[in-house]
């Protein structure tokens, strides 16, 4: 039964000098189903180039090439994969097994582009294997064979897919009498099982071994010879369904290769991992330290009261008065339960017992204050209370400063009265409280306006005290308060420019961090480039053996794609590691875990890792992609 027809092909080289090369003159023959048909021929005569137009490898040629009645020429580049997926087998000189795959594997890459299920797969190799009497050496690699050994792998690769063609290019070049002898009674049982099988030879033993020989003289076909008759085959042979290299398929083959250069790809991980470490560390750090401040600053003042005034030109807001239209306006802004009236005092004297001490700067009591500040004692809530500054008091008694409480002092305070008029007043108040503050004294705006009631002055507020219901309605409120022109003062108003500073700052750490991940994405690229160079001969025999394009970018994508996981995954581990104890000693110091690691950056770092891996991997995948099939199984 005819099984291949070869009608007028023809194919040259164009040479560097311009002048063409003929290597193929219209060459015609047919072969049929059961011949184990011999090439011969001069070394440059066309049979390995004839062999490749066969194989469906070399497109490029004129004539016909039909299989089974279907033309070569009219596949597409995916058809012509699914062809020696399916009708071709290859048996090589050299025998071009994948050395970081055991014998087992390396039958197994044929099987796992068909449909068959794992299990049958394996149970079909194991099978291959006992055939050709390698049932005992699955799981050695093959450079523990010896030559004989190997070629009888490369026969069971290629009997895998029961295709209908064996092509075997000098399948007994590489052996003794004994092993050639044993290779040529494989191929003998082949043909004699209904397939075709063409040996390319320079060996006339060989060719006269066959049913028949063809010679090829300077790119003619000038004898084609018959020996005997080839075995009768009525039925055209049948081969498995296949589809293309599953991604899993694909993943394990590149973790095989990653072991086999297991340092390079610990180097390339603890460099990755190293940045991850370092960006997610910043990050954390940042987060962290934010949160402490933030918890320091909430735990010393109430950030839900702002302080508002006017917005004034020379900055001195202090001495512009609010006015109860300014209380109404602020009291009706959303989120508010409380406008309070204040006042900037830019001193006060303090007399007790002849000796007076001024204070920095003060201000009246309002919700900012927060009694935890207060040593001992209360805030001044009440009339004629005043709180004192720790520093303050020591001046009075420094052995004893806390004996301050409860004593009365004299107080002096100047305001602005009448046309701006200056107007000192003066009260006699008591201690009823001692704060952690620096530098300064607090009384109740009912205090102060009263005082300055007693002198005839009726005193503005200087600011407004507004509370806010809940610590998220703070910023909402700002910025409705930033829109009506008031200016704002009080630790609220400085939450959010704190937190984006420190943001702001871990930002930048992280960034700086980052410059190892674009050292380590150089270094993959440079890995893989390398790789494509070491595995080019890996990559004829996927090609060969009908893996896609496609297949083979997914091959060196899926080393990447497994570096960047890896690296990201243990980057993050020991920033996560490192926080743990970075926070055990810390909460004992400052009662607060510094280092937070958010479970954002956990999944951002890895994503990144992962993303850098894959575009370090696009150039290299896609040179790998391109490489010509017929140059890759020739490279050296």
């Amino acid at each position: 039964m005819q099984v291949l027809t070869v009608k007028d092909i023809r194919k040259s080289y164009q040479l560097a000098d311009g002048n063409e090369l003929k290597v193929l003159k219209g060459i015609n023959a047919t072969f049929e189903a059961g011949e184990f048909v011999s090439i011969v021929g001069e070394s440059g005569g066309g049979k390995s180039t004839l062999m490749n137009i066969i194989a469906g490898l070399d497109s490029n040629y004129q004539g016909t090439i039909e299989v089974n009645g279907q033309t070569l020429k009219a596949m597409s580049e995916s058809e012509l994969d699914q062809y020696r997926r399916e009708s071709i087998g290859f048996v090589f000189q050299s025998f071009n097994l994948i050395s970081h795959l055991t014998v087992l594997e390396n039958v197994l890459v044929g099987l796992e582009m068909t449909k068959l299920t794992r299990r049958q797969q394996i149970a079909k190799a194991m099978q291959l294997l006992k055939e050709v009497g390698l049932s005992s050496r699955e799981s050695v690699y093959p450079n523990q064979l010896s030559g004989g050994q190997k070629q009888r792998v490369a026969i069971a690769r290629a009997l895998a897919n029961d295709p209908q063609i064996i092509i075997a290019d000098e399948p007994t070049g590489a052996l003794d009498e004994q092993n050639t002898q044993a290779i040529l009674k494989l191929l003998d049982q082949i043909a004699a099982a209904g397939k075709l099988v063409i040996a390319v030879t320079h060996s006339q033993a060989v060719a006269a071994h066959g049913t028949r020989i063809i010679h090829l003289d300077n790119g003619v076909l000038d004898c084609d010879e018959t020996l005997k008759a080839p075995v009768a085959v009525n039925q055209p042979a049948t081969s498995l369904a296949t589809k293309h290299l599953s991604l899993l398929a694909t993943m394990q083959m590149a973790l095989k290769h990653m072991q086999r250069n297991l340092g390079t790809n610990l180097l390339i991980t603890l460099g990755g991992a190293v940045g991850i470490f370092s960006v997610v560390l910043m990050l954390a750090l940042g987060r962290g330290v934010g949160g402490y401040i933030r918890h320091e600053i909430t735990g010393n003042l109430n950030p839900t009261t702002v302080e508002v005034t006017h917005k004034v030109k020379d900055g001195n807001n202090a001495a512009v008065k609010m006015t109860q239209q300014d209380t109404q306006r602020l009291r009706n802004l959303k989120n508010v339960t409380q406008v309070g009236d204040g006042y900037f005092m830019p001193s006060v004297q303090v007399q007790y017992r002849g000796r007076n001490v001024t204070t920095s700067y003060s201000q009246t009591y309002n919700k900012t204050f927060l009694n935890k500040n207060i040593i001992k004692g209360q805030n001044p809530t009440g009339q004629n209370q005043i709180v004192l500054s720790k520093d303050v008091a020591k001046k009075y008694d420094k052995s004893n400063y806390q004996a301050m409480l409860g004593r009365d002092v004299t107080i002096y305070i100047n305001v602005n009265g009448a046309h701006q008029k200056p107007v000192l007043l003066k009260q006699r108040v008591k201690v009823v409280g001692l704060t952690k503050s620096q530098n300064t004294a607090v009384i109740s705006w009912p205090t102060l306006a009263k005082m300055a009631q007693r002198q005839g002055v009726t005193l503005q507020p200087t600011f407004l005290a507004v509370t806010v219901n809940k610590l998220s309605n703070v910023k909402s409120f700002q910025a409705q308060v930033k829109a009506l022109n008031y200016d704002l003062t009080g630790i609220g108003s400085y939450i959010d420019t704190i937190n984006q500073y420190i943001n702001l700052a871990s930002y930048v750490l992280a960034g700086i961090a980052a410059v190892s991940l674009l050292v380590s994405a150089i270094t993959i690229i440079v890995v893989l480039y390398i790789n494509v160079g070491t595995r080019t001969k890996e990559i004829g025999i996927l090609r060969a053996l009908g893996v896609r394009k496609a297949d083979i970018r997914s091959l060196f994508v899926s080393e990447a794609l497994i570096l960047g996981l890896l690296y990201s995954v243990i980057g993050v581990a020991l920033a996560a590691l490192l926080g743990v104890v970075a926070n055990s000693i810390a909460v004992k110091f400052v009662h607060y875990q510094i280092i937070q690691v958010a479970p954002v950056f956990v999944l951002s770092a890895i994503l990144v890792g992962v993303v850098i891996s894959l575009i370090a991997a696009w150039a290299p995948a896609r040179k790998a992609a391109k490489l010509d099939p017929v140059e890759a199984l020739s490279y050296e």
